[in-house]
């Protein structure tokens, strides 16, 4: 009924994946929206609340809320940027770091596994074509 539906078949393919993710870090005590934003963190320390919510395409409320989690999981730090008391510079702690192997590692074999049920092209070629429509509707 909904096969040509970017909703339905977007909802329906996050809805699958979120069950993938969420099994790999399980182990970590994090759901999949925190150990993204905890990896974006440890990729990038430093970076204000505000640009943790555009790069993960989220709202600042959501990003307060994960970050909040974070905190109190002992995982981030949040600081006050030296150029703007108005905004948090956020940092992983040690326990943070510790961590940061095994959620690549993990997020990594949920990666490979798609990529074995649907191949590398199908895998490929779908991540860019849903990056591009949500870039292109984004900015729209």
């Amino acid at each position: 009924m909904f096969d040509h539906c970017l909703y339905f078949n977007t909802a329906s393919l996050a809805r699958v994946v979120e069950r993938l993710w969420s099994a790999a870090f399980k182990p970590f005590g994090l759901t999949p929206p925190q150990a993204f934003m905890l990896r974006l963190v440890l990729a990038q320390p430093g970076l204000s609340q505000h640009e943790i919510a555009d790069q993960l395409t989220i709202t600042r409320p959501t990003a307060t809320r994960l970050l909040d989690g974070l905190q109190a999981l002992g995982l981030v730090q949040r600081t006050l940027l030296p150029t703007d008391g108005r905004h948090w510079s956020i940092q992983p702690t040690d326990a943070a770091r510790d961590l940061q192997q095994g959620l690549n590692q993990a997020s990594a074999a949920v990666t490979q596994r798609i990529q074995r049920l649907i191949g590398k092209q199908t895998f490929t070629e779908t991540v860019g074509k849903v990056k591009e429509v949500c870039d292109a509707l984004k900015n729209a």
